[in-house]
């Protein structure tokens, strides 16, 4: 029996775009001309206000300038739909045009329209989806990512193009030209389009489709919905602290530290449980808190609580304080990943008189729990 022929997947584009949609034409470039391996879309897509809308259409699907249709041309890329069908304006709920984002109504008008558009856009299994932030305003950019981190799949990609300084800003240049083409800076100094470069950014996300309701993938759903699932579906905070075993427990994942680290830790972790605020290094209380939880986890007695005490009254500073810090945080951030970072030691801007970055951690009280049961110190008989 003959097996149908597989066809490539189809390649989509999504950029968000204001009133530079050079931005459209500097990505295909970049896609189109990287060294590794190029990615030419079949189809292009733009979610805009009226005036970015405006503005993409006539000067990227003009006769002229018509600077879409110049790059294909230049590179000679092959045929990409892209009609004025395929640029998106965000509508209100009464079907009226966005001509701007001025006001939360106005942000939350283009969450939900970008966040449905990728979800139209991958609902094709048989496609992939390269999505630039690159263009307009930032909060349509962080949306377009937030958006692909709801509903992107594992074969699509987000992305922000980067353009070599004086062509940066410049509302004449579209993309490095394959022969001169003279354009002039804001002081009136001739460029040459040729000269420019333009590089990919390519964005890692994190991909929480599988942990969306089906009904939210196949259907309509406003982007505070889709997040409000997606929160209900991930594990909730919770750091419980066993000074018996010396380990955390951070959102059903266990650590274990050493006396000195846990100790460190536990201080932090009591004053965030107790409501109370964060430590300098430099605070007086500190070394009596360090010691004080210190002196349950090891001997008292013994030689290893006597060194580091004597360490400590001879002279506590930052030397001490930032490596045992550091340490707890990588610890974290290696079993947790980007999951962790509720748990790790903050620094935060504190005025007391005088600003000073002091350290806390930044969780609930109500999510914290410490063992109440005394450990038994290293070295001290049964």
């Amino acid at each position: 029996m003959t097996q149908p022929l597989m066809t490539a997947p189809r390649r989509i584009l999504l950029a968000v775009t204001g009133l530079s949609p050079q931005i459209v034409t500097e990505t295909l470039y970049a896609l189109a001309t990287r060294q590794s391996i190029s990615w030419i879309p079949d189809e292009v897509h733009l979610i805009s206000t009226t005036k970015g809308a405006d503005n993409a259409r006539l000067k990227l699907l003009s006769d002229e300038p018509g600077w879409f249709h110049r790059l294909r041309a230049d590179y000679a890329l092959p045929a990409i739909e892209f009609p004025e069908a395929h640029i998106h304006v965000i509508r209100r709920s009464d079907g009226s045009l966005l001509d701007d984002i001025r006001d939360d109504a106005d942000n939350t008008l283009a969450a939900d329209f970008i966040c449905e558009k990728v979800r139209e856009l991958t609902a094709n299994t048989h496609s992939e989806l390269h999505a630039s932030i690159a263009g307009g305003r930032k909060t349509m950019g962080f949306y377009l990512g937030y958006a692909m981190s709801l509903y992107g799949r594992p074969q699509d990609r987000l992305s922000h193009v980067l353009v070599s300084e004086p062509f940066e800003t410049l509302t004449d240049f579209f993309y490095p030209t394959p022969t001169t083409r003279v354009i002039n800076d804001r002081n009136g100094l001739a460029l040459d389009c040729r000269d420019a470069r333009v590089w990919l950014g390519d964005i890692p996300f994190v991909r929480l489709r599988e942990k969306l309701p089906h009904e939210l993938i196949e259907g309509k759903a406003s982007y505070s919905q889709a997040v409000s699932e997606v929160q209900k579906a991930l594990p909730p905070l919770q750091l419980a602290l066993h000074p018996r075993t010396r380990s955390l427990i951070l959102g059903g994942e266990t650590i274990t530290l050493s006396p000195v680290d846990f100790a460190f830790y536990w201080v932090f972790a009591q004053r965030a449980q107790q409501g109370l605020p964060g430590l300098h290094w430099s605070d007086a209380t500190l070394v009596d808190e360090l010691l004080h939880k210190l002196g349950q986890l090891i001997n008292q007695h013994g030689g290893e609580y006597a060194k580091t005490e004597d360490a400590y009254r001879r002279g506590y500073g930052k030397e001490n304080f930032d490596p045992v810090k550091s340490k707890i945080n990588t610890k974290i951030a290696q079993a947790l990943g980007r999951r962790g970072e509720p748990y790790k030691l903050a620094t935060e801007d504190k005025k007391a008189g005088q600003v000073y970055r002091h350290t806390l951690i930044k969780l609930p009280a109500e999510v914290i729990t410490i063992d109440t049961c005394r450990p038994r110190p290293q070295g001290e008989s049964a």
